[in-house]
């Protein structure tokens, strides 16, 4: 199924407006959360078919979160990118370890998450 509403989770605007403006010039619908409480609340009520999710956030970090929808029957088909500043080896293990299908580092790449986004929607 082809990938149309996708929630970019992160808690700096530039961030989301960066990457906002790359999907939506590719197509995308766009939803947005400052954090990742706000993000599992929006994920019932959009029902996005992708996350983007940040890492670094107040409160409920992105590790945390995405390890929250892994384990949702509700919600553990959606899949999440984890697009993060650390760019550890160790950090890209622990993110796929949470239930992350994929693990971009920041600054995020145009053609690599579009690839990544096509890639999970075949």
């Amino acid at each position: 199924m082809a990938i149309k509403k996708i929630l970019i989770v992160d808690d700096s605007p530039t961030e989301r407006y960066y990457l906002t403006d790359i999907l939506v010039r590719h197509g995308y619908e766009v939803a947005t959360a400052e954090s990742g409480e706000e993000a599992l609340a929006r994920l019932r009520i959009e029902k996005p078919q992708l996350i983007l999710m940040d890492v670094v956030m107040p409160g409920a970090n992105g590790f945390q979160v995405t390890r929250s929808i892994a384990r949702d029957p509700q919600l553990q088909d959606v899949p999440v990118i984890i697009c993060s500043s650390k760019n550890q080896e160790t950090d890209r293990i622990w993110g796929l370890r949470q239930g992350a299908k994929e693990y971009l580092v920041k600054p995020v790449d145009a053609a690599d998450l579009l690839a990544k986004i096509a890639a999970l929607g075949e």
